[in-house]
């Protein structure tokens, strides 16, 4: 089955999407608590729209206190970066400790209703906590990242190109690139659809993003003063690429289930908050594991 044909661009959608995208580069660029700041009230309209999907589908989430708990867990993570205390290790500590004790008082919330929590009950708070906290506050641990040696090109530089800044405006460009491309490539060469989830979507158009995302991806490594940059920017920018589809689809496949079009309607021509981070929710994760884990060993070898 092809997918359905596309419409033109609509004004309101470009525009709110370059509003959006000069926002995005002014409070990365600013990063600490403005940026933090930021993330929270993204993450915190996503979180409304979350459970507004839950509740279509009869599920009764612990709405108040996974959102008081998520804006916890981005707190604690920038306090931990060492903008209060000094990245002492008891905020680390107290950092890890959130998510695991929110879960506990979300369950404990849930026991203590007149009606008591069934299992989707559980399940809707505490991956809404998962989705859009854990993950989320990942895009704060990697703005935070201060070591020259992820960046070796910027050393030297100063304010405001951090080895922070320069990744998380790579994985925001990898995103964007991932975009473009499934839009454009699937545009004109899309004739196989990807999924059922999303009928919009195309094999050509999946392939036309990780292309792009590749490129970006070596381009971004050679900048940044990676050794074997090209290899394994281009490397960092296909598995980015794949992630961002999986946070569209994993989207996509809620709305479906709750039988929704789109997750809210915040953001004209493009719907909710949602639909326009889903890219944006598992991607920081990946490339933070990716930078301090894999990419020094890389770099020694």
């Amino acid at each position: 089955m092809l997918p359905a044909p596309r419409t033109a661009t609509s004004v309101p959608r470009l525009l709110s999407g370059w509003l959006a995208g000069g926002f995005g580069l002014v409070v990365v660029g600013l990063g600490g608590w403005w940026f933090t700041v930021a993330v929270g009230v993204i993450v915190h309209l996503g979180l409304l729209e979350f459970f507004r999907m839950a509740q279509f589908k009869g599920i009764r989430p612990a709405v108040k206190t996974t959102l008081v708990a998520v804006q916890l867990l981005l707190v604690s993570t920038q306090v931990a970066a060492g903008s209060l205390w000094g990245g002492s290790g008891m905020a680390g500590d107290v950092a890890a400790a959130v998510l695991p004790a929110s879960g506990a008082v979300i369950c404990g919330w849930l026991l203590l209703q007149p009606v008591t929590g069934t299992i989707a009950d559980i399940a809707a708070s505490v991956f809404g906590l998962f989705y859009l906290g854990f993950l989320p506050s990942h895009w704060i641990k990697l703005r935070d990242l201060t070591d020259p040696a992820l960046a070796p090109a910027l050393d030297g530089l100063g304010w405001p190109w951090s080895p922070g800044m320069a990744l998380t405006l790579l994985a925001c460009l990898m995103i964007v690139a991932t975009d473009i491309g499934s839009y454009v490539i699937g545009r004109r060469l899309g004739r196989h659809a990807l999924s059922p989830i999303s009928p919009g979507k195309t094999v050509e158009g999946a392939l036309g993003g990780v292309l792009c995302a590749l490129l970006v991806g070596g381009l971004g490594g050679v900048l940044l003063g990676w050794r074997w940059g090209w290899l394994i920017g281009a490397v960092l920018g296909a598995v980015v690429s794949l992630f961002a589809l999986v946070g569209d689809l994993t989207e996509s496949m809620m709305k479906r289930d709750a039988g929704l079009k789109d997750s809210g309607d915040a953001i004209p021509g493009h719907g909710g908050i949602l639909d326009r981070i889903d890219s944006y929710l598992f991607v920081p994760a990946v490339v933070y594991s990716a930078v301090t884990l894999v990419l020094p060993l890389l770099q020694r070898s």
